[in-house]
């Protein structure tokens, strides 16, 4: 069974940062690409980020780029999505997905992500 669990989240002020993780267990991780998607309050799942199994290759949501890093540890089945200079448009409830750049129903509960003052 695929499961994929996401924490990292937090309240943090608008130019802070935080590194969000996605555990991932239940299938050869290292072989799937990744992605990682957000809801904001009201709005529909908005695509993030995506890395492939090896992690050779990333694509970034425009609005993201320069400020938002995806990596992976294949031997620790782990995503990873750093994010700097957080803007109150990031805030959003953040999960994983196992995927290459296609959005579909999160499996997982996600991670809180508010930006405020």
């Amino acid at each position: 069974e695929v499961q994929l669990v996401e924490s990292g989240g937090g309240l943090v002020q608008p130019g802070g940062s935080l590194r969000l993780s996605c555990a991932a267990s239940g299938f050869t991780f290292s072989t799937y690409g990744m992605t990682w998607v957000r809801q904001a309050p009201g709005k529909g799942l908005e695509w993030v980020s995506s890395i492939s199994g090896s992690g050779a290759n990333t694509r970034y949501l425009d609005s993201v780029k320069g400020r938002f890093t995806i990596s992976r540890d294949n031997a620790k089945n782990t995503l990873y999505l750093q994010l700097n200079s957080l803007k109150t448009e990031d805030t959003a409830m953040y999960y994983c997905l196992k995927s290459w750049m296609v959005v579909s129903i999160p499996s997982g509960q996600g991670t809180q992500v508010t930006v405020s003052s």
